[in-house]
């Protein structure tokens, strides 16, 4: 197993790495349409694609996270000690806004601005758990069943197809959440809707482990 601190570092640069992407390609795909459906459909396809060649490449090191919803889900399966879910959850924040400055500045904005871009409602708390907790059992099942190679795919295949059934278009990260707080572009989350987006993610993660747990309790019996 590698160092905490080159664990920490992987999961600092892709979690940059993930929101710088997922920023950038929103401000793309707005300066390239008007038409919010092809910018959310570029912002979509960009995130899929990275998240899955993230996983790939990072996985042999920290275990690809880069969110502290999937960290806090491994720590309370006992899959890996409270105090390395700590630096992890620290290292991915950090990671989140250095990727969303970084976007900014790569498109010639000011390297912090703080989002207008109010999202909280019922419908999106409830698209948040749903998607965070489709997350957390795609990645425990595959886990519990060793098919660790399929969590790319299958990760980027549920954020993907959850950008566009859910209503929040899946954020399923609090570290990305965060993170996108700190750009006023399309990709934008305002700070007040913050804390509940966080909230829902916590509590998806909870019913995904507690449902992948059911699910194959119920296989094995």
């Amino acid at each position: 197993m590698h160092s905490i601190a080159k664990r920490s570092v992987a999961e600092f640069i892709g979690t940059a790495i993930l929101v710088c992407t997922v920023v950038g390609s929103g401000i793309m795909g707005t300066n390239l349409s008007d038409d919010l459906a092809v910018a959310l459909l570029v912002n979509a396809l960009a995130t899929v694609a990275v998240l899955a060649l993230l996983i790939q490449l990072f996985a042999p090191i920290s275990g690809a996270h880069f969110n502290p919803a999937v960290s806090l889900a491994m720590a309370f399966t006992k899959r890996q000690k409270l105090a390395d879910t700590v630096i992890y959850v620290m290292a991915q924040i950090s990671g989140a806004i250095a990727g969303a400055i970084t976007a900014n500045l790569m498109f010639n904005l000011a390297a912090v601005q703080f989002s207008q871009n109010v999202r909280f409602s019922p419908g999106t708390f409830l698209g948040e758990v749903i998607a965070t907790a489709g997350l957390i059992t795609v990645i425990y099942v595959l886990i519990e069943r060793n098919q660790e190679k399929l969590i790319p795919v299958a990760v980027a295949g549920w954020i993907g197809t959850a950008y566009f059934f859910t209503s929040s278009t899946s954020f399923a990260n609090p570290a990305v959440t965060i993170g996108r707080v700190f750009t006023d572009t399309f990709s934008g989350i305002a700070a007040d809707s913050v804390l509940p987006f966080i909230a829902a993610q916590l509590i998806g993660a909870a019913i995904g482990v507690l449902f992948s747990k059911t699910v194959l309790s119920n296989k094995t019996r």
